[in-house]
């Protein structure tokens, strides 16, 4: 009998020296930023942009269909990645995100390890990005600071994300905000290069600087119809999860909402402390969980949001704090797994500010979000009868003229209540 045990290639410091690694993109901004805090932790890397069918079909071959779509998306993006023949299969090695939990993505390195060794390239090591102790190389270490600059490159691309959505529908110059974005990616480079663009009021100056620098980009203002996206982490973000999303709702004459990741890191950590409170644990890991809560809260997405608010008249996104108070009557705070009770207090801030129509990125296979997003669904429209959200599924069957379709459906009502 075959032995079906995958033996784990370690990355080793000599490696590391060496070898260039491949990242799945899921945040385009986010990650730009990223890749380039690996390399200055002394890392090669690469950001994946391999797009369309030939991604899925790679994943099909290796990922079964039942398991969740973004596994399915990010295991078939590296083996195209390395299909490719742009590689030096002997110097690459791939990294993905471990997170324990209830969600299967803590389960995506097994899978893609066994995807690897199906195909082939059993050799090519597979480097876990987590903080949770779940996996350790000796040749790629997760440093406190290397955490700290992944850390501060959310919160940017976050701010970045915000304000281009904002300008971009409205840009005399086609373009203007993806090359200020390019600027401010290169800037922060620099400064994390030099260790700087780290501290509270560093981080102020920089997001109070980014605001400025989008006020002064010619816009035209037309009426547009307000669209807000929201659904499972992976296919929300992912241009290659959601089929270009963002690009074809721009293309329906859209301004477009996408609430950021920060606010799912406050979620993630105020769940420890949720825990804790609903079943007992232990008042110390509650402590450091408050600790950085309250760091998150308080350094990081109050910089964020009182920017906006002092330097411009863009929308400002809620408060984690505010989200948290939306849900009210709606859902309870055990509903975790997964984007939780926030997917829900997502769609209800996006009709608070005006965006009442709702595209519910929904990825075959995970259960959590259809939970929260589409189960909710009816729920939201007998307190708030403008919203008009539309349920999307995304899976490898799911054709996107079908897609584009549904959501045409959904901006044609939304233009009827427009008037």
């Amino acid at each position: 009998m075959e032995n079906s045990r995958i033996e784990r290639v370690e990355f080793t410091k000599q490696m590391k020296k060496e070898y260039t690694l491949l990242i799945p993109n899921m945040l385009p901004i986010h990650f730009s930023l990223l890749k380039n805090i690996f390399k200055i932790n002394g890392y090669k890397a690469e950001l994946l942009t391999n797009e369309g069918q030939a991604v899925i079909d790679e994943g099909l071959k290796y990922v079964h269909n039942d398991t969740c779509y973004p596994a399915l998306l990010v295991i078939g993006q590296m083996l195209d990645a390395l299909n490719s023949g742009k590689y030096d299969l002997n110097k690459i090695a791939l990294v993905i995100s471990q997170t324990g939990g209830g969600c299967r993505a803590s389960n995506y390195i097994h899978l893609l390890r066994k995807a690897l060794k199906k195909s082939g390239y059993g050799y090519i090591p597979v480097v876990s990005l987590n903080l949770s102790g779940l996996e350790k190389s000796s040749g790629f270490k997760f440093t406190l600071k290397f955490a700290y600059q992944s850390l501060m490159s959310l919160a940017y691309g976050d701010h970045l994300m915000l304000l281009k959505n904002q300008v971009e529908p409205y840009e005399v110059n086609k373009g203007d905000s993806m090359r200020l974005i390019e600027v401010w990616v290169d800037k922060l480079t620099k400064q994390f290069k030099g260790n700087k663009g780290l501290t509270p009021k560093s981080l102020k100056k920089n997001l109070d600087k980014i605001v400025q620098d989008f006020t002064k980009i010619p816009i035209e203002k037309t009426e547009k119809l307000k669209v807000g996206i929201v659904g499972e982490i992976y296919i929300k973000y992912s241009h290659l999860g959601n089929n270009n999303l963002e690009k074809f709702l721009l293309s329906q004459n859209c301004e477009v909402m996408v609430p950021g990741i920060v606010a799912f890191m406050l979620f993630k950590t105020d769940n420890r402390m949720e825990d804790i409170r609903l079943y007992g644990g232990s008042k110390l890991k509650y402590k450091g969980y408050q600790i950085l809560y309250r760091y998150f809260r308080d350094t990081i997405e109050t910089n964020m949001l009182n920017s906006v608010r002092e330097n411009s008249n863009f929308v400002v996104p809620s408060s984690y704090e505010e989200l948290k108070k939306l849900i009210t009557g709606f859902i309870g705070y055990g509903v975790k797994m997964g984007e939780g009770w926030l997917l829900t207090a997502e769609m209800i801030e996006l009709i608070a500010h005006g965006y009442n129509n709702i595209v519910c990125a929904q990825p075959f296979g995970c259960l959590p979000n259809h939970i929260v997003g589409k189960g909710m669904i009816r729920k939201v429209k007998e307190i708030y009868p403008n919203a008009n959200i539309v349920p999307i599924d995304y899976d490898p069957g799911a054709t996107k003229v079908n897609q584009e379709n549904r959501i045409k459906l959904m901006l044609a009502v939304g233009k009827e209540q427009q008037g």
